[in-house]
């Protein structure tokens, strides 16, 4: 709700013979969609991991990284109190397999791409040879006769 009040604005009409501006109507208009989500990612990605500590009856959130120490934090930031889980690895607390021999693509930098699925394991480039139908052919009432093709897959599988 904050980010999407951060980024609300104003919009206004004019009315009027030929745009003359007798009459002015402004309303707030709402962001754009990926307005709102860039700033929840970059925050998302800057969130400090807290600890909960206790002075009498109040309660403080103390960053665990020294290194967030020298920032103060601001009520924009996001916060954890706990880890986020390694699925890089296998994990059997969260069902996680990890990524390891896992397919993924060599030239995307999304989250299917091997720099960021192999967790910076690398990766190993696989070429199989498969026998597929090809050159398909309908022939009236009532089949399809289908040619074999030698076909060459190269996969990438994470280390």
């Amino acid at each position: 709700m904050q980010a999407i009040e951060e980024k609300m604005w104003t919009q206004c009409k004019c009315h009027g013979v030929s745009g003359s501006c007798e009459l002015k109507t402004c309303w707030r208009s709402m962001p754009k969609f990926r307005s709102v989500a860039s700033t929840l990612r970059d925050r998302y990605d800057a969130a400090i991991e807290v600890t909960e500590v206790r002075s009498g009856s109040r309660r403080d959130l103390i960053p665990r990284n020294h290194v967030q120490l020298l920032r103060s934090a601001r009520d924009t930031d996001l916060v954890h109190l706990e880890a986020s889980p390694d699925f890089c690895e296998p994990d059997t607390r969260t069902a996680s397999p990890g990524t390891h021999q896992r397919l993924c693509s060599r030239t995307s930098n999304s989250t299917d791409g091997c720099a960021v699925m192999c967790c910076g394991r690398g990766f190993q480039r696989r070429q199989i040879t498969e026998v597929q139908r090809c050159h398909c052919k309908f022939h009236w009432c009532c089949f399809v006769k289908c040619q074999e093709c030698q076909v060459t897959i190269v996969e990438h599988i994470c280390r």
